[in-house]
């Protein structure tokens, strides 16, 4: 194999002299200076495209052909701001992206265009000032497809593009890139490293066919406080993953601004020896989605970085302008660039976690049970299709300590490429085993490729060797080095296997010379296997194979610098199979000596390994004598023990109880900690017979577990279904000690931190959030009086006063509440209160809370709180007399800057007048529409529902989000943070829902309708009688949007996707209520009654997610049966929840119909109330709590929109159309008003 000669362009000398003097800035956002020109779908389009059949509008990429003017002025203004190097406008145009507009196959010539634009400007000005050289960057973008991440809930395998599909589409873009002019490839926002591999191994083939090189530069982006990439990666396996590429630089951009990137830029700059990269946003997105943080706070930021000697280049992301640039600019002009570190030598590999390997590691497990070839029962699940069982075989491996897994799909019935194609990617999915490298194991070259291209880490390839030659052996590891993986080296040649001493060593000389000298393949990524074969076979010529393998380690340690060694373990002791106590203590024998000789990992089934010296001294003697050949005998000595030694594995693990041997405070604690009920009474006894007072108890062990849990919470190393198991603990304990406290003649109280009073407001039914609040805060040691829910203010105040309470909560989900929250706010402040005022629930938010609540009431202090996690945090300063001035002090200072840019943004938003807004409708062609008529009219009661049928509905996602674990369902479950506390919750709801279905603690009943219905005036519908579709029955009243619009897109109603009456025809329109919380109340009084908060709130989450799982499955039956216009329609539940089907079912008091009072009308010809059960309270809240009700629209291009800001103008004209009062309906609508 020839190795090619690749040229570099004069500019790479230029760029690397510069780098190694100053710190080179990089351009800010293209996307916030295109916004900022308010471009129409017209200028979008320009001439060449405007009759293209989408729409266009948003397309960023487009306007270099059709606005390169505005491209242009933008590439200049941020040259002019000190920019060194600028990026084309090409991140969205790889074909896979601009699919998206239908305008795939102008790809090339968008990437090309880009960068000959980008490249005339930088010419421009490298001409005016040819001291201080410009760069030109072709930017790859992510794409919009994923190779590592399944966009099928249901089908976790699933991708919706290749890497090969990728690899092409990224070359095309290269070539683009290349041609226009490009001095730097700027691989970008690069959120799932699959994806990044594949534009590497793209930008690698295009270079070797240009005979060109490019320098390179990565750019990840981490999305989130979890500090991990979109697909799972954390910095440091980022860095190894890609680390094959030889870039210029790695760094981080996007998703995050430059305080919160901070930790992981300086993380990266100890990682890579490669120049760090980084450009942020500025700061994080406000409420509003807007980026607040000014130029020279940003500058501040990263000035910082520069002077701790973090990074070389930088620049700005989403929300910076070249007023950033500058301003950067100028921070870090005197500050010298990092410079870059000598790593310590190592095997960098990387699953969803880094793992390195170098001279100092101690020996490396690799996970032998997924091999088909190797377990029996992987072999059986894989060829049955069990995948499930399968991927527990891996878990079981790594749950068992090895740090490697070991693929192998080679069998003869067994379609083997596919095989691992689907199981790698299965693998991906499940967080716990993909955390550890993975090694692809395969005779098949074919079957490894297809494995690598799966593979977002980097791995080991297992294996290559010289069996086929040379050429065959170099090429194959040039695609290892392009697909970023280490190799297994086989001790194999063209003559056969190495089964001496001699040819180990003399075929792994040869073959690290190949690598090193002809590929420069990195030395610590190759790893020699010189062969394991079995000892004690009864043939001579086998006896020395251990020795013979030992002293290769030896050889290769010191003869083949850097490179490390491995083996098949089990290999050895095949002699030995069906007797695991003797194989186990061959295995550790062996593994003592190869180690010790440089063994530096090894296939072994990590959960069967004996501890060396627990081997029983006879059978200990007996392995060593044969693995270390001492004598002719040694076999048939091992074989006369070994029959005393033919039962059990010594690795079989029991349940381990030993915590029950600690003194009783300790196993108080334990037990909380745990949230195990199993002994509580029994160690609370006996706490209490060693106490003097059974108060002492409570106050002594149980409150100090309890300060533990609290700690625990409070460090992030505890979620809220933990916690809340906790309390029931400690509830049980408490329970059980009360009556010998009652008993005492002292008595005696117990001592709290605070008294909190809890309330769901007056009108709100709605109490998850605020009971989970009320548990975390008893946790803490806090008294808390929970008034529960549709509680008026007069109550609050009134118990607030009686019990002297220190601080009053308010929650509440539907907008409604957040008047009656202020209205509480002045209340407090009349009658003279002055504690603080807690505002919590779905629907408030900081915003909100500081211009609307807290300027009614300033006695005290009025704090917004988020969630749960938060209230002990809060309320802890509020209660401490040091902390709380400061505390409430920068609080009032934060909403106040909040209310003065709310101010402002208020002052400059336009909204179009109610009548233009109106004109701008939505009207398809009615004359060509044929409504579909439903198979009944009038109404339809489903009562005592069967639950069983909702199970497949439920979207588990938000139930995670109630207990406050963030991230979607099933993914949540294998998290690295929060996966144990997420798995034990769900366990523990399938049980409890597993109760509710055997033993019909709940109910489900609905009710749903069909009448004849047109539009009439502009945005009202008019419904008829079923029996008489001329006589008027009820009319519905929708609000129209009002934000000005694109030409083209009208500004939406509801009612524009109901025929008009004009049309001569009548249309349809239906309405539902659907409850799954009929029995959820009195269950969850049950379960409070037993000291059980946990599982009542577990029974209230889940009837939530069965009326929400009801209401999606009733949709589908509307669509398929009792309306009937998709008959035929298969959607998985990843399509339901991502709305693909055809009609909508808006909500009243949802973004489509703000306005709660409609459910009214929608209970009323439903006659809801009679027909199941459900009420509505005066605030437009349903109950039972686990309710849902909306309206069902069918027709083909209805969909889900957001009215938004409406005027004044609209308000009256509702009020006139609705004859109701126009200061209530105003009251109802303020979140939409547009002056807050």
């Amino acid at each position: 194999m020839q190795t090619v000669v690749k040229q570099t362009k004069a500019s790479e000398r230029l760029l690397r002299q510069a780098l190694t003097q100053r710190i080179l800035l990089l351009d800010g956002a293209m996307g916030t200076m295109i916004q900022a020109e308010k471009l129409s779908d017209a200028e979008f389009r320009g001439d060449r495209f405007n009759d293209h059949p989408h729409e266009l509008s948003g397309n960023n990429d487009l306007l270099t052909l059709t606005q390169p003017d505005v491209i242009s002025k933008i590439h200049r203004a941020y040259l002019d701001a000190g920019a060194d190097i600028i990026e084309t406008n090409t991140f969205n145009s790889t074909r896979s992206s601009q699919a998206d507009y239908q305008l795939q196959d102008i790809s090339y010539e968008l990437n090309f265009e880009a960068t000959r634009l980008a490249r005339a400007v930088c010419d421009e000005v490298n001409q005016i000032s040819p001291e201080k050289p410009r760069f030109v960057a072709g930017v790859l973008g992510p794409t919009s497809k994923t190779t590592s991440i399944s966009g099928d809930v249901n089908d976790p395998g699933f991708r919706s593009i290749s890497f090969d599909e990728l690899v092409e589409d990224y070359g095309n873009s290269t070539n683009g890139l290349i041609d226009g002019g490009a001095d730097i490839i700027l691989i970008e926002t690069a959120f799932d490293t699959l994806n990044a591999k594949a534009a590497i191994f793209a930008l690698q083939r295009c270079f070797e066919e240009k005979q060109l090189s490019l320098p390179l530069m990565i750019s990840g982006t981490i999305t989130d406080a979890s500090g991990r990439t979109l697909s799972g990666q954390t910095v440091a396996a980022f860095c190894n993953s890609v680390a094959h590429a030889n870039p210029l630089s790695i760094g981080f951009n996007c998703a995050l601004g430059a305080e919160q990137l901070r930790p992981h830029i300086e993380e990266t700059a100890a990682l890579v020896d490669t120049y760090v990269s980084t450009h942020p946003n500025a700061g994080l997105p406000n409420e509003f989605g807007a980026y607040d943080q000014g130029a020279e706070e940003m500058a501040a930021i990263i000035k910082e970085f520069a002077s701790s000697g973090f990074v070389n280049i930088v620049g700005g992301c989403c929300g910076t302008t070249p007023a950033h640039i500058a301003a950067v600019a100028a921070a870090v002009a005197h500050i010298p660039p990092r410079t870059l570190p000598v790593l310590k030598p190592a095997c960098r590999l990387s699953g969803l976690e880094a793992f390195n390997i170098d001279g100092d590691s101690l020996f490396v497990n690799i996970g032998e049970r997924t091999n088909v070839t190797g377990s029996a029962r992987f072999a059986r699940l894989i060829k049955e299709e069990d995948f499930d069982e399968a991927l527990e075989v891996a878990l079981e491996q790594v749950e068992a300590g090895a740090q490697i897994i070991d693929i192998n799909m080679d069998e003869g019935m067994l379609d083997s490429e596919a095989a691992m194609e689907k199981f790698l990617k299965l693998v991906a999915s499940e967080p716990d085993i993909s955390r550890v490298p993975l090694m692809v194991d395969s005779s098949k070259w074919e079957i490894i490729e297809a494995g690598l291209k799966c593979v977002q880490g980097k791995a080991i390839v297992n294996s290559i060797s010289l069996k086929e030659g040379e050429e065959a052996f170099l090429s194959k590891a040039a695609l290892c080095q392009k697909y970023g993986a280490a190799v297994i080296v086989m001790a194999f040649d063209e003559n056969g296997q190495a089964d001496t001493l001699a040819k180990k060593k003399a075929i792994c000389k040869r073959s690290y010379d190949i690598l090193v000298k002809q590929l420069k393949f990195p030395v610590a990524d190759i790893i020699f296997d010189p062969n394991i074969f079995a000892v004690a076979t009864g043939i001579d010529e086998h006896n020395n194979y251990a020795v013979d393998f030992i002293e290769s380690c030896r050889f290769i340690k010191s003869n083949l610098p850097g490179a490390l060694i491995s083996g098949g373990v089990s290999n050895v002791s095949f002699s030995f199979r069906g007797n695991n106590t003797v194989r186990e203590a061959i295995h550790s024998v062996f593994l003592y000596h190869a180690i010790e000789a440089g063994l530096s990992m090894g296939i072994v089934n990590a959960g069967q390994l004996a501890v060396y010296d627990d081997i029983p001294a006879d059978l200990k003697t007996a392995v060593e004598d044969v693995v270390l050949n001492r004598h002719p005998k040694a076999t048939d000595r091992l074989m006369e023990v070994a029959l005393s030694y033919s039962g059990i594995s010594q690795s079989k693990s029991t349940e381990d109880l030993a915590w029950r041997e600690k003194p009783v405070a300790a196993r108080l604690s334990y037990a909380l900690v745990k949230g195990i009920t199993k002994f509580i009474e029994a160690d609370t006894e006996e706490a209490r017979q060693q106490a003097d007072k059974p108060i002492e108890v409570i106050e002594g062990p149980l409150m100090k577990g309890m300060d533990e849990v609290g700690d625990l919470f409070g460090s992030g190393k505890m979620f809220l279904p933990q916690v809340v198991k906790s309390a029931r603990v400690m509830k049980q304990a408490v329970a059980y000690l009360l009556p010998y406290i009652d008993a005492e003649q002292a008595g005696g109280e117990i001592k709290s931190k605070g008294k909190i009073l809890l309330a769901t407001v007056k009108g709100d039914v709605h109490d998850i959030g605020k009971n989970i609040v009320a548990v975390v805060l008893g946790c803490n040691n806090y008294d808390v009086i929970d008034l529960g829910v549709m509680v008026p203010c007069e109550k609050i105040l009134q118990v607030a006063k009686k019990e002297n309470v220190d601080i009053v909560g308010l929650s509440g989900l539907i907008t409604p509440s957040l008047d009656e929250m202020v209205h509480v706010a002045s209340e407090m402040q009349r009658l003279q209160f002055d504690i603080p005022l807690l505002i919590g629930g779905a629907t408030t938010s900081k915003a909100h809370t500081a211009v609307k609540i807290e300027q009614n009431y300033d006695n005290d202090s009025t704090i917004y709180v988020p969630d749960a996690s938060r209230s002990v945090t809060v309320v802890s300063k509020l209660l401490n007399a040091d902390k709380k001035p400061a505390y409430v002090q920068d609080l009032r200072e934060e909403y106040g800057v909040i209310r003065e840019r709310i101010a402002k943004r208020s002052n400059k938003r336009v909204l179009l007048s109610y009548v233009d807004a109106n004109e701008n409708l939505f009207a398809p062609d009615w004359d060509a529409y044929s409504p579909p008529a439903p198979d009944f009219l009038g109404t339809r009661v489903f009562d005592d529902y069967p639950l069983e049928s909702l199970l497949d509905y439920i979207d588990w996602t938000p139930f995670f989000i109630t207990w406050s674990l963030a991230g979607k369902y099933p993914a949540i479950l294998k998290d690295g943070k929060v996966g144990a506390a997420a798995t034990e919750l769900f366990a523990d709801a399938q049980a409890l829902l597993k109760q509710i279905l055997a033993e019909k603690l709940l109910k489900a009943r609905a009710v749903i309708g069909f009448w004849p219905a047109n539009s009439v005036g502009c945005n009202d519908v008019q419904l008829y009688q079923p029996d008489d579709s001329d006589e008027a029955l009820a009319r519905l009243h929708f609000l129209r949007q009002q934000i000005p619009k694109d030409v083209d897109l009208p500004n939406l109603c509801l009612a524009d996707y109901v025929a008009p009456a004009t049309v001569g025809y009548r249309d349809y329109l239906g309405a539902f209520v659907v409850t799954a919380g009929i029995g959820a109340d009195t269950l969850a009084a049950k379960f409070e009654a037993e000291h059980d908060d946990y599982s009542a709130l577990l029974v209230k989450a889940l009837a939530d997610r069965l009326a929400e799982a009801f209401a999606e499955q009733l949709h589908e039956r509307v669509r398929k049966e009792f309306w009937g216009y998709e008959p035929v329609e298969s959607l998985s539940l990843g399509d339901l929840i991502k709305e693909k089907y055809r009609g909508i079912r808006p909500a009243p008091g949802y973004p489509a119909c703000p306005d709660h009072a409609e459910k009214t009308t929608v209970f009323e010809l439903l006659q809801a109330s009679d027909a199941i059960g459900v009420e509505l309270t005066e605030s437009f809240a349903m109950m039972p709590a686990a309710t849902v009700s909306g309206l069902y629209f069918s027709h083909p291009q209805s969909r889900y929109f957001s009215v938004g800001k409406i005027s004044m103008e609209q308000v009256e004209d509702l009020a006139t159309r609705k004859n109701t009062g126009l200061a209530e309906l105003t009251r109802l609508l303020s979140p939409n008003l547009g002056h807050l």
